[in-house]
């Protein structure tokens, strides 16, 4: 077995049990891996120097293609209806064909830390068969200096195979797809898809599991705070497509990241080292930071189009509307150099509503927060999953079910208590439609919503005049500088005041249906605001 780079000798792939392969690239840097995937034309370098790759099929996660092995160590402790088990045995036999698949070919090797605070990040160690995955993930997860890989020893491993084919008889999957996740072997199993996104957030799933048992809450969301005041943090949780990267990506504030947080007894921490946003119809004007990522040397450009000569289509969604750009967070001016930040004083739950029926912002007590955050209502967008081609109200607890191993009134409960130990003011904030609903109404102008926000960061909204509104018991402001208070109250935005009437009342049915399942586990005041 050939090897090149920086490693821990006592911790190669060989002294893991992975032997013959042909090579091993070891913690390349971002220009080793462009020149490695150029070389195996895994894509092609555009102005600039950003790395163009496609993804095949798999243009999106597959959710119903990851599971959790289960053995009795995490019997207990698994949201079973909400994550696929795989039998030890099965997985036994997927890992020993996938190594066996693996011989004589080419990986590359990235340690990597998950998590930007050192008391509760976690060692992990990537092996992609594309250079371009190594490229993305050393992106997305956060780079120890250099002095510090010789000694580097993982606590858990990713493999990402994707010309493995998995076997569904053989290896108890669903397709040959598969997603297996042993947490007492510590490994990671990625086979049969090029979508790099399923190697980020198979860490995502593995801090989602570790860190409660520690007291840190792990949260779905972006993060940032105000210039020289890191005790000014706010959080933005939200599923793909609802503006977390967006929003947070504020020039007038310090970004602490985009996407994966935990919040410990110290503050808040990201859990990543970079940012992986949509570039569907990405605007310089609206989104300046963001675009400008798309020209610098290593960000990763994911199933976009380009012209003749290189300039990328923001527009062109013939591969997937899920295309998308992986930088370093260091590409957005505003980032934070450590990534940490203080307790959330503001907590921000953001909704894409295709019914058209929620206010652009209204604000919530600690109650109706934790319900919002159980039941976790927006819409999936085109592209982020396979087989959605339109937005699809669904409910996603914790705004992060396909990432969440406990059930999530664990969840719920270890952010209700950071919530009264440290106070915070919550706000529902829809970035979805308004005027009617999908297919009637318009999208929420973004302009209208960093105002509102601006405005909630700022404070100066809290002293503004609320209703209460009548369907979800929130309290929504009636008039706001900048801002045409029809847009605040949905009603008025509808031609059909009726159908909205209509709308809304579907919409509150869809919430207590959904609530039921919670019911039981919660606690008396967020059971009294329920909505319906």
């Amino acid at each position: 077995m050939m090897s090149q780079g920086t490693v821990n000798p006592e911790m190669t792939l060989e002294a893991q049990g992975i032997t013959g392969l042909g090579a091993v690239y070891y913690n390349f840097t971002e220009a080793q891996l462009i020149e490695a995937a150029l070389q195996a034309k895994e894509g092609r370098l555009l102005p600039g120097g950003a790395l163009l790759a496609t993804t095949g099929k798999h243009t999106g996660r597959s959710p119903k293609d990851k599971f959790v092995v289960r053995t009795p160590s995490v019997e207990p402790h698994i949201w079973w209806e909400n994550n696929a088990a795989m039998e030890p045995a099965a997985f036994d036999r997927l890992h020993a064909d996938m190594l066996a698949h693996m011989e004589g070919g080419e990986y590359y090797v990235q340690d990597l830390f998950g998590g930007a605070d050192p008391t509760h990040r976690l060692d992990v160690r990537v092996v992609t068969e594309l250079a371009w995955h190594g490229l993305f993930i050393r992106h997305l997860l956060r780079r120890p200096a250099r002095d510090e890989l010789p000694g580097f020893l993982p606590d858990y491993t990713i493999i990402n195979c994707p010309t493995f084919k998995a076997d569904t008889a053989k290896h108890g999957c669903r397709s040959d797809t598969v997603i297996a996740m042993n947490f007492d072997k510590k490994l990671i199993l990625i086979g049969g898809t090029e979508y790099a996104g399923e190697n980020k957030k198979s860490v995502f799933t593995l801090l989602n599991y570790l860190l409660p048992e520690h007291g840190v809450m792990p949260m779905h969301c972006s993060a940032n705070h105000a210039p020289g005041n890191p005790i000014d943090t706010a959080i933005f949780f939200g599923l793909s497509g609802t503006g977390k990267t967006t929003l947070s990506a504020d020039p007038s504030r310090v970004l602490l990241g985009d996407d994966e947080h935990g919040w410990s007894e110290r503050g808040t921490f990201n859990f990543e080292g970079g940012c992986y946003a949509k570039t569907i119809s990405l605007n310089p004007e609206a989104e300046p930071e963001i675009y400008a990522t798309t020209s610098k040397f290593g960000t990763v450009i994911e199933n976009m189009i380009t012209d003749q000569d290189g300039k990328l289509d923001f527009e062109d969604d013939s591969l997937t509307a899920n295309m998308r750009c992986a930088y370093p967070l260091e590409y957005i001016g505003n980032a934070s150099d450590t990534a940490l930040g203080g307790h959330p004083k503001n907590i921000i739950m953001l909704t894409c509503d295709a019914f058209g029926v929620l206010p652009p912002i209204a604000r919530m007590t600690p109650a109706q927060a934790m319900y919002h955050f159980l039941s976790g209502f927006t819409s999936k967008v085109a592209g982020t999953e396979r087989g959605v081609t339109e937005p699809e109200p669904t409910f996603s607890t914790c705004f992060g079910a396909p990432f969440m191993p406990r059930r999530p009134e664990e969840y719920g409960k270890l952010l209700q208590a950071k919530i009264a130990t440290h106070g915070a003011t919550c706000w529902l904030v829809n970035t979805g439609w308004t005027g009617g609903a999908y297919g009637t109404g318009s999208r929420m102008p973004i302009k209208a919503t960093r105002a509102l926000l601006s405005a909630a960061l700022d404070g100066s909204l809290a002293e503004s005049t609320f209703r209460k509104d009548p369907y979800f018991g929130f309290e929504v402001p009636v008039t706001v500088e900048g801002i045409d208070a029809k847009l605040l109250d949905p009603r008025a935005t509808w031609s059909d005041k009726e159908a909205y009437d209509a709308q809304a009342s579907k919409l509150v049915e869809m919430f207590a249906d959904n609530f039921e399942q919670y019911v039981p586990h919660i606690d008396d005041d967020v059971r009294a605001a329920a909505i319906g």
